[in-house]
Parts: structure tokens; sequence; C-alpha cells
């Protein structure tokens, strides 16, 4: 009888154990995901937190280093670079949320539309999903964003057209693999339309993947708005958005201001980086496999 004490010792706290390690992932990952979120969101509201003070030139505080006063140093006119690098990540965030939800939304609808269906749409479907991958995706931006007449309603628009392909590719495969199950072959055989079965048995299933995959699309959407301003398709050479203070610099690197292109390049890179952990942990957390390890 003593013998048996050890191994049912062993089966009682095997549990416990495994709880604990659950938990401790599972905190670690929602710790993660929280302050991403708050970082993100002190991003966005950090311009009508700062005001438009620093954006006023200064001419007696012009090309100073980054130093107490400044962290992010001053440029050419005297204009404090974390005030318009701060105001830039946040019109670029916030064109970002909104190229990155009008795309989620067109490959969502597209990739329903193409599994559920199937047939000629299918193929309809897939084809414009690869004459998009063939081509190159900077030039169709520009291209786009030229055609529509630039600014921030071009950005959005290039933006929004062209970063849509891998989540209808993601959203398409699930919808095959549901369709194939019995509860939607019974579904059809009940006599209900490929309608219905998109509401009822799709969407609720797609949903997961659409929130990873709209976070996901958000470093894609800055960076490309960022490139986009950068070569001067995108927003007016007056607006503080990251692009152009990137341009802007280029013409005083070689004088020694390093500051007026590094320090604002780390921190739009630092906010691209913010959004890639926050969809990897989400996807973590959402995924039934990695989620109980």
């Amino acid at each position: 009888m003593k013998s048996l004490t050890p191994p049912e010792s062993a089966t009682l706290t095997l549990p416990g154990k495994q709880r604990q390690r659950f938990g401790n992932r599972r905190h670690r990952t929602l710790w993660t995901i929280g302050a991403c979120v708050v970082f993100l969101a002190a991003v966005i509201l950090s311009s009508q937190i700062l005001g438009d003070a620093g954006l006023n030139p200064s001419l007696g505080d012009r090309n100073q280093p980054p130093n107490l006063a400044h962290p992010f140093g001053t440029d050419w006119l005297g204009r404090d670079m974390l005030t318009r690098t701060l105001h830039g990540l946040s019109l670029s965030l916030c064109i970002g949320l909104l190229a990155a939800g009008f795309s989620a939304v067109i490959g969502t609808v597209l990739g329903i539309i193409s599994g559920t269906v199937g047939g000629k749409v299918d193929a309809v479907v897939t084809w414009i999903i690869d004459v998009f991958f063939s081509l190159p995706h900077l030039v169709l931006l520009i291209m786009i964003a030229f055609a529509v007449g630039g600014g921030t309603s071009g950005v959005i628009i290039a933006v929004a057209l062209t970063h849509w392909t891998s989540l209808a590719r993601i959203i398409r495969a699930e919808v095959l693999q549901v369709s194939s199950s019995n509860y939607v072959q019974l579904a059809y055989k009940l006599g209900h339309s490929p309608l219905w079965v998109a509401r009822h048995h799709m969407i609720p299933h797609v949903i997961p993947q659409l929130l990873v995959g709209l976070i996901l699309l958000f470093p894609h959407a800055i960076l490309h708005e960022a490139a986009l301003t950068f070569i001067g398709i995108g927003l007016s050479p007056h607006t503080p958005a990251i692009g152009i203070i990137l341009a802007e610099s280029m013409r005083h690197l070689s004088t020694g201001y390093w500051w007026l292109g590094v320090l604002p390049g780390v921190a739009l890179l630092i906010a691209v980086k913010a959004f890639d952990i926050l969809g990897e942990n989400l996807r973590t957390l959402l995924d039934p496999k990695t989620s109980q390890d």
C-alpha cells in the first residue's frame, strides 16, 4: 500500500503544475497584448496630448542634437522632432487603421464568397488574387495612388486595394475546410442557400482569422503609407507625416544631423514591431493548438 503513495501524489500534483504553466503562459500573452495596446493607444493620442506647440518654428533652437529639453533634437527650423515624430506616427497609425480595415473587409468578403459559392466565382477570385501577387507590390501601390490623385484618400485607397489578397487566400482556405464538414453538408441538404450557410457557419468560424489578419495588416499599411509619402505621392508636404519627416531628413544627414532621420525611423520600426507582436500573441491566444501549450 505504501508503494502506491508516490504515484498517487504525482498524479495529484501533475495537473496543478500543468494548470500553473498554462496560466503563466496565458498571463504573459495577455500582458503582452495589453502592453502593446496601451503603447499604440498612447502613440495615437499623443498628438492631442502634446498639441501643436512643438510644430512651430523656433529659429533660436535650430539643429540642436538630442537633449533633455528636446529628446529627439530639433530640425533646421527649430521644431521639436519628438513632437513631429509623434504627430507623424499618430497620423500614420490612423491611416493604417482605415486602410487595413477596408482591406480586411475586402479580403474577408471575397474569401467567403469564393469558398462558399465555388465554381466560376472561385476561379475568378483566385485568378484576381494570382494577378495581384504577380505584380510588383510597390509599383502597384504607386500606380493606384497616382491614378486616384494621391493625398490621404489616395494612400488609403491604394493600400486597401493591394493588401487584401493574403487574407482572402487564408479565409478561402478556412471556408473550404468548413464546407467539407458534416453540419455544413447537412445544411445544404436541408435546402439552405449559400448565403444562409455563409452567415451562420462561415462568418463565425473565420472571425479569429479576421482579427489576426486585420492586426497583421497594420504594419504593412503603415510602412507603405510612409513609403508613398516618402516619394511624394502621399500626404501633403506641410503635414507632419512620418514619411515626409524621413524624406526631409535625407537632405541633412550628410551634414551630420543624424537625429533627423535615425530617431523617427527607429520610432516607426518600434510602432510596426508592436503591431507585429500584438498580432502574433493574439494568434497564439485564439489558436486552439497553441493556446493550450
